[in-house]
């Protein structure tokens, strides 16, 4: 098997057709078909299914094309970050992130990197923990900072802490008569709004199934694509939202912390498993300093060193 039988497969994959994919790649279709074969005899599985039309992949077909799409995009990463290293370029750095972890250590932890690695280019995307793992397998991301824990061999994961969460009540709610710490059977009477609603699982079911664990079930569940609509809503009285303590956006909110050190949201740093790339101890060790730095809003949180690596 080589990289070019793999181009070929994913080539016929995505057109669904041999006469298709032999156009787009400049070739002739009797000595791309004869590649596939060979590819197939090689595997000892069949990959297309020839009889119908457009073409099928196979359950096997599937997974090689999965697969096979990973390692042509880890391919053309390799070759660029060579070529940048060579040249004597700027290399990139990209980095997925859950909305949440903006507001608190992803902006010190950026500011850090540059000031010890200047040459390097970031780039940034909005994910959700869950297509934070996809985009890892893909190579589309170098790091992931997300909320949700997700056992995959092909990712290794660092639980960074573990955040006290609070609840956000509109001024208005008899709940904000108080600010200090209340309970979390408070919401059982509550109209609950919760995010993202996908895709799923996320922070939405995190919270959801903390509140099952303790019997607790709302009065009723709104769900939002986003942190910043949810408290839109908490400000328009439609109820109230479970967040991360380092969260709170809205300077028109109430947020009492839930009197419960185990109610928490972990943060947590994704990676490719056996990565060896220079950012993974430059992260790890970057963050160590930020929480012995001990900023604000490390105030409400349950500090935990980012010491053990969970595959």
């Amino acid at each position: 098997m080589d990289l070019r039988q793999i181009r070929y497969f994913v080539a016929v994959a995505n057109a669904r057709s041999f006469t298709k994919a032999s156009a787009q790649l400049h070739i002739a279709q009797p000595p791309l078909s004869r590649q596939i074969q060979m590819l197939e005899q090689e595997l000892g599985v069949q990959l297309i299914s020839r009889e119908s039309r457009p073409l099928q992949l196979t359950e096997a077909g599937r997974v090689f094309y999965e697969q096979g799409l990973q390692v042509l995009h880890r391919v053309e990463q390799m070759k660029a970050a060579t070529i940048q290293v060579g040249l004597g370029q700027r290399q990139r750095l990209s980095i997925g992130f859950v909305a949440s972890t903006l507001y608190e250590g992803l902006p010190i932890l950026v500011r850090k990197i540059r000031q010890h690695y200047p040459e390097t280019e970031f780039q940034f995307l909005e994910l959700t923990s869950i297509q934070q793992i996809a985009a890892l397998k893909s190579g589309r991301i170098d790091i992931g900072i997300g909320r949700i824990r997700r056992n995959d061999r092909q990712v290794s994961r660092i639980v960074l802490r573990e955040e006290r969460l609070v609840l956000a009540v509109s001024p208005t709610s008899l709940l904000a008569a108080d600010s200090g710490p209340v309970a979390l059977d408070v919401v059982r009477d509550q109209a609950l709004i919760v995010y993202p609603k996908e895709p799923r699982p996320s922070f939405a079911d995190h919270v959801l199934t903390a509140l099952f664990d303790h019997g607790i079930e709302p009065r009723e569940i709104h769900e939002v694509a986003e942190l910043q609509t949810a408290l839109g809503l908490v400000a328009a009285e439609v109820g109230v939202c479970l967040i991360p303590a380092a969260a709170k956006l809205r300077s028109d909110l109430v947020y009492r912390l839930i009197d419960d050190e185990k109610v928490t949201s972990p943060i947590i740093l994704s990676h490719r498993a056996h990565d060896s790339s220079w950012y993974i101890d430059a992260c790890k060790r970057f963050i160590q300093e930020i929480y012995a730095e001990q900023p604000p809003w490390l105030s409400f949180d349950q500090a935990k060193k980012p010491d053990k690596s969970e595959a």
